[in-house]
């Protein structure tokens, strides 16, 4: 993309805007390009332990404050905030489009659909119902695929490699960090590439790809784990089926 473009990159939590895409936003940034961001849910789930349940607010300011540092080192602009905890995206598709719809841009770029988590999976779904509008290009986060963890890689081994200099490795590490809050989080990320492509048509009422899906790994515990999304995976095909199914 030219210098005279516009990115409007679409991320599920703070922090999405560096896993998948903090070096080939960089790059962009170093060409002229505008980018701005949309963080479309706070990245904190409502569900918490009981002593927890007064610090959310805490929480989500938190976060706010370290992508707001992410975005004065990089220079892209925060196109806004949403309020959507995290977890809770898929039940604020439509309204989400409609105001989407209404920006201006040249390109989108969002979150694979991997199976990752239940927020990712649905920007992309976001991605795919405004493709009329847009050129929307996906950027591999994480996946389960084979059965191990996969950092910036599609399930499918399809898509463009960037491959990261030496320095570039050293950049994304650095912006990571910025996300304290997310230290543990943020292990299986990779540094050594990323990897984009134009959104495939994906078939959004099956999982993304066969066996257990990244935020399945934790279903065997015995009891309902505040960090783990419980959500049914068929209940998130099903919603993103009925979404898509109209933009087909």
């Amino acid at each position: 993309m030219s210098g005279s473009g516009k990115v409007l990159l679409l991320a599920p939590h703070p922090d999405d805007e560096l896993v998948g895409a903090a070096i080939a936003l960089a790059r962009a940034r170093a060409q002229g390009v505008a980018v701005s961001v949309l963080f479309l849910t706070t990245g904190i789930p409502q569900e918490c332990w009981p002593w927890e349940g007064s610090t959310y607010a805490n929480r989500v300011q938190k976060r706010r404050e370290e992508a707001g540092k992410v975005a004065e080192r990089l220079g892209f602009d925060i196109e806004t905030a949403l309020e959507i905890p995290s977890r809770r995206l898929i039940g604020h598709l439509d309204g989400l489009r409609a105001v989407l719809s209404k920006l201006k841009a040249d390109q989108l770029w969002v979150p694979a659909y991997e199976g990752a988590h239940q927020d990712h999976d649905a920007a992309n779904a976001l991605g795919f119902s405004l493709r009329s509008q847009f050129e929307v290009i996906e950027f591999a986060e994480y996946n389960f695929a084979g059965g191990g963890v996969i950092a910036n890689r599609f399930p499918d081994g399809d898509g463009e490699i960037l491959a990261l200099t030496r320095e570039e490795m050293d950049l994304k590490r650095q912006l990571l960090g910025l996300y304290e809050s997310e230290r543990g989080n943020l292990d299986y990320v990779g540094c050594v590439q990323e990897c984009r492509r134009p959104l495939a048509l994906y078939d959004y009422a099956r999982p993304a790809h066969e066996g257990r899906l990244f935020r399945e790994r934790f279903h065997w515990v015995p009891f309902r784990h505040p960090r783990i999304d419980w959500m049914a995976q068929a209940n998130i095909n099903a919603a993103l089926s009925k979404f898509t199914s109209r933009f087909a």
